[in-house]
């Protein structure tokens, strides 16, 4: 009984483990980080040998397959959170306002952030539309700054394929510089 409950477990671990490496591995691919996704890879296919081996060789036994199943689903959630936590990438911030006198471009510009700025035409009129750029580890301070500067701003964010040239360029590859 005590090795069929650990085999189980370990099934469930080993799975939630590779599954975790798989979410990372994909997520650092479509972002174009190749050579850190190549790393990954062989940690994720020695592992997932590992697992499926151990099923594989006990499939007499619902419980590991419950295990293995449950597994992947729990390293889904869990590579998630992994990523969410390395932040890879880049985002750009579309911000619109329609109060000027808050100066919004300018105090997110002191904050050490790049902001391009214009004025745009809403459905109730004039508005000011910023867009920044900044690396995914700097988004919910980012937020979080517009927000207490003007809390009614619209913030749409997306993830830009590539970048290239511009003050963006310098100033994002070394981090938002700090005045």
């Amino acid at each position: 009984m005590g090795d069929a409950v650990g085999m189980v477990l370990t099934i469930f671990i080993i799975n939630i483990l590779y599954v975790s490496l798989n979410t990372v591995r994909l997520l650092m691919t479509m972002k174009g980080y190749r050579y850190r996704a190549a790393i990954v890879s062989v940690f994720e296919i020695v592992v997932y040998i590992v697992a499926l081996g151990m099923v594989m060789s006990n499939l007499n036994d619902i419980a590991n397959i419950a295990a293995y199943a449950l597994g992947f689903g729990v390293g889904i959630i869990v590579g998630m959170k992994i990523e969410e936590r390395l932040a890879l990438g880049y985002i750009t911030v579309n911000v619109i306002t329609k109060d000027y006198n808050l100066d919004l471009a300018n105090q997110i510009r002191n904050a050490g952030y790049g902001v391009t700025s214009w004025i745009a035409s809403g459905r109730d009129g004039e508005r000011m539309m910023l867009e920044i750029l900044t690396p995914r580890k700097n988004e919910n301070k980012l937020y979080q700054r517009i927000i207490a500067i003007d809390d009614k701003a619209f913030i749409v964010s997306s993830e830009p394929k590539q970048i290239y040239g511009g003050f963006w360029v310098k100033q994002v590859r070394g981090g938002v510089k700090k005045k």
